[in-house]
């Protein structure tokens, strides 16, 4: 495993793309401070970038740099849960939009929503974990399809568009682990609101 993080930390570094496992479904990733890195990954599932990505963080400590003021509420939940689940937090802090440069400091302008919101994930998988916490900083984590088109749960699923237009593929056998489903959805407030956006 640590050879596929290494070599999965090389191309995220130098503003790869990857596909590799998570402990949901297989996931197409990048370094979610850097646009340009981002935006290949609009441009590989044919989706538009007004939409929002999910990203993986390593911890909550990670995500307080990321996010102006977590919720109590986003902490206990996270505390809490035993399933894979995206918080959607407010406040995100991203660069500026339209400056294609990496700032480590803030989040890729095209990975948060319109409302300034990001989703978030810790991942419950040690592949994922050791990668993003070696990494220092957020992953993207979007769904290894087309846009429109059907998740794979397996990695003989992804189509071969997919595979060809990234930089690196992790190591496939790492999949064991993945629940083949995606992870629940919820959205909070800093007023404790909280929305579930899917179970």
């Amino acid at each position: 495993m640590n050879e596929a993080i290494q070599k999965a930390l090389e191309v995220l570094r130098s503003g790869g793309v990857i596909l590799y496992p998570t402990d949901t479904v297989w996931g197409i990733g990048c370094d979610a401070t850097d646009p340009e890195a981002v935006a290949k990954i609009y441009a590989i599932k044919n989706r538009e970038d007004s939409k929002s990505l999910v990203l993986l963080a390593s911890d909550m400590d990670m995500i307080c740099r990321y996010v102006r003021e977590v919720p109590e509420m986003a902490v206990q939940l996270v505390e809490v849960n035993d399933k894979p689940m995206t918080i959607i937090y407010p406040g995100a802090i991203a660069g500026d939009k339209g400056n294609m440069k990496a700032d480590r400091r803030a989040l890729a302008f095209n990975t948060v929503a319109e409302d300034g919101t990001v989703g978030i994930r810790i991942p419950m998988m040690d592949f994922c974990q050791q990668l993003v916490a070696k990494l220092g900083r957020p992953l993207v984590s979007t769904s290894a399809n087309i846009s429109g088109e059907p998740t794979p749960k397996k990695f003989a699923e992804i189509s071969e568009r997919i595979r060809s237009a990234v930089d690196h593929i992790v190591d496939p056998s790492l999949e064991r682990g993945a629940t083949g489903q995606s992870s629940s959805i919820i959205k909070v407030g800093l007023d404790y609101s909280i929305e579930i956006i899917r179970k």
